[in-house]
């Protein structure tokens, strides 16, 4: 039985959380994804992304990662901003990383959107989801109508632009479903035209191997030396093919105070990064994304990009 009512209660539930949007689907088998996703690995596209390469049928059926699977609920929430490192000839840190590690934030929110379901719609089983299990966040983000897939292979939301967190339920409810909205890229190359290392190889296909976002952050080996000065000061994450979407000239600015950053970081030069120890990571990172990359890690970028 599909429930009508609950949707709405859904969607009104999670903007009170703080969420820009939420969308809803079935949770059909992902079958227009399938050939994409084994190309992609059989390319090596994914580089050394080796847990891109497992649970490839549990990534695309949604009963097969969770048992009972009805719907999936996806969320979307903001973190555009317009501030900025001061030093513009210091290393740069993608604007996603700026605050707290968007995994707990998103993951809280949504255990409370759950228990909301739980509490107050019906008594139901569900997880949740943050870029933490084989779930293609983007491909059901497209499904329950929050977006499309851009040229650069990130989710764009007609009204929040591309710098959005995606996080899904998955839950045993039947629920109704919104429909898709169209691709609205057009004849747009600005994203494939940006990349500074050529990393989009044709339109929504990554080649992870040329990505700064992920040579910077998943990539544990020596860096490329013919990408060198093709880095821009990146040492974690690249917003450049977003930068330049059109879609993000009006995106709104979020006020979500966890995804704030510190007055320390933005105020860091150029030599207190090259001076910085793993002390003063440790406390200027504190609960941020960038620990993914840990101490060692973050140096090493640091060092590439400052080398002459």
């Amino acid at each position: 039985m599909v429930h009508g009512k609950y949707s709405g209660l859904i969607k009104a539930e999670a903007r009170r959380l703080g969420f820009d949007n939420c969308g809803i689907s079935g949770a059909e088998y992902l079958s227009g994804h399938a050939s994409h996703l084994k190309i992609w690995l059989e390319k090596g596209l994914h580089g050394e992304m080796d847990y891109m390469a497992g649970h490839f049928e549990e990534r695309l059926d949604p009963e097969k990662l969770v048992r009972n699977t009805r719907s999936v609920i996806t969320v979307i929430a903001g973190y555009n901003t317009n501030l900025k490192q001061e030093d513009s000839s210091a290393p740069v840190i993608s604007r996603y990383a700026f605050g707290r590690d968007y995994h707990k934030v998103i993951r809280k929110k949504l255990k409370q959107l759950l228990d909301y379901i739980q509490r107050e719609i019906q008594q139901a089983s569900g997880r949740v989801f943050v870029d933490s299990a084989p779930v293609l966040e983007r491909a059901w983000a497209v499904k329950a109508g929050l977006g499309w897939i851009g040229k650069n292979s990130n989710l764009i939301s007609p009204e929040s632009g591309s710098f959005v967190f995606i996080g899904t339920v998955f839950i045993d409810l039947e629920l109704e479903a919104d429909s898709p909205v169209r691709d609205m890229c057009g004849s747009c190359t600005k994203c494939i035209d940006a990349c500074p290392t050529q990393a989009i190889i044709r339109p929504k296909v990554i080649n992870s191997n040329r990505c700064i976002s992920y040579l910077t952050i998943e990539y544990k080996g020596q860096l490329p030396e013919n990408l060198r000065e093709k880095f821009h000061n990146r040492i974690f994450g690249c917003d450049i093919c977003q930068e330049v979407c059109p879609w993000n000239r009006k995106a709104p600015l979020h006020r979500t105070e966890d995804f704030m950053p510190s007055k320390e970081l933005l105020e860091m030069k150029r030599s207190d990064w090259i001076t910085l120890d793993e002390k003063k990571f440790n406390r200027l990172f504190e609960g941020s994304a960038v620990k993914r990359a840990g101490f060692e890690g973050l140096k090493r970028n640091i060092r590439f990009v400052l080398s002459s």
